[in-house]
């Protein structure tokens, strides 16, 4: 009897709390329509958006599970992963543990909004090992143990994909962020798979050369426990993604692409990858208009962005034939005009010119930008004639 009058205050405290986050948003302007992230497609593969790390009312964060799958769909991803903490429990006095109630309640929304829901859950343990996500589980509830290592041996019997969250969090490496023997015996074991280079809106770029280094896949999240209207998105403000690069839309292409390490990480108006994943990506963004052209003394080049991502570019070495700005942003879906000088005086005829650049928002390492060229073919009109 108890049990029956302390459920129906909580389900309509739910429900309530349902009804106004969902007007919330809507008054907001949040639901008014899908923003898409406008990142061109790598040949051969489909690009999918995904956040693997957030919360609801089922750990610690402040909503009901169905309202992420909306924001998600708002918000232009295309698989999310509901990662509630299996240890770290603050409502349990109000809603029930049950670590793949978040996942149920959410899949049906999910499904009508051409989602991938990925069930998952957060490992919260004390550093070392920290806070590790585990995705694709069967059953959430198995990683409820005493010790770590059972928690995660429970997630890898099940097939799953392991990473390393907020290696830098300074709740738990306040002076540097460092790689413990834990982590050590855990990658040497195959339990770990990959890591947040980013969470939130912070950016490790230790965990961004581990992943280099030992061949790990780079993650970014937002983990994200309230509602998010701090991504504004009606003013370009976007949740840190991670663009994964797939084979179809589905839940194994999706899994498929995490361990290949097919990767790049979305975070404000900075890409972070591989270089045989940026440099396809900046190639598919950029489209030279003029890239004939006829030169005496300097002329414009016209050159469009087709991207998100407004591009900054520094000189990278000299070109002999001809000499642009030392420095060019490509502002995103916008066509601008850049000058190039002729350094070849006393020629006349055709060349084909590349201007050597860095885009110093795409890294490939950490402070290192992603080579690139400018490619023109040029007519050379001598001052003579």
């Amino acid at each position: 009897m108890k049990k029956s009058t302390f459920i129906k205050p909580i389900h309509f405290f739910c429900g309530l709390l349902l009804l106004f986050l969902t007007i919330f948003i809507r008054v907001t302007g949040q639901s008014s329509g899908r923003i898409e992230i406008n990142i061109p497609e790598i040949p051969g593969y489909v690009t999918l958006k995904c956040d693997f790390h957030m919360h609801t009312v089922f750990s610690d964060g402040l909503v009901w599970p169905t309202i992420r799958t909306e924001e998600a769909w708002m918000q232009g991803l295309d698989a999310l992963s509901i990662t509630d903490h299996i240890e770290y429990q603050p409502h349990k006095n109000d809603i029930q543990t049950n670590h793949n109630r978040s996942y149920e309640l959410a899949i049906n929304s999910s499904g009508s909004y051409d989602l991938l829901l990925i069930r998952g859950a957060e490992i919260t343990r004390d550093m070392p090992p920290g806070h590790l996500n585990a995705i694709f589980l069967k059953d959430a509830n198995l990683l409820d143990t005493k010790e770590y290592k059972d928690a995660i041996k429970a997630a890898i019997n099940q097939e799953a994909f392991i990473f390393w969250n907020h290696p830098g969090w300074k709740a738990q490496q306040p002076d540097t962020t460092r790689w413990f023997p834990e982590h050590t015996e855990l990658y040497e074991k195959g339990w770990l798979h990959g890591i947040e280079v980013v969470n939130g809106g912070e950016y490790y770029p230790e965990a961004h050369q581990w992943c280099l280094e030992k061949k790990l896949t780079m993650i970014g999240n937002s983990d994200i426990h309230g509602i998010s209207m701090n991504y504004n998105c009606a003013k370009g403000k976007h949740r840190p993604v991670t663009l994964v690069f797939a084979k179809e839309k589905t839940d194994k292409a999706l899994k498929e692409a995490l361990f290949d390490r097919r990767t790049v990480i979305y975070y404000e108006n900075i890409l972070i990858g591989e270089e045989k994943f940026l440099l396809p990506i900046f190639n598919q963004s950029v489209e030279i208009k003029n890239s004939d052209l006829t030169i005496e003394d300097g002329v414009n080049v016209q050159i469009h962005n087709h991207s998100d991502i407004s591009y900054i570019l520094e000189s990278h070495g000299e070109s002999k034939e001809v000499t642009g700005p030392k420095k060019i942003t490509l502002p995103a879906h916008k066509t601008i005009l850049f000058k190039i000088n002729n350094n070849l005086k006393d020629f006349s005829g055709e060349k084909k010119v590349s201007l050597p650049y860095r885009v110093k928002n795409l890294l490939i390492a950490p402070q290192e930008g992603l080579p690139v060229k400018i490619n023109l073919n040029m007519i050379f009109v001598s001052k003579e004639e």
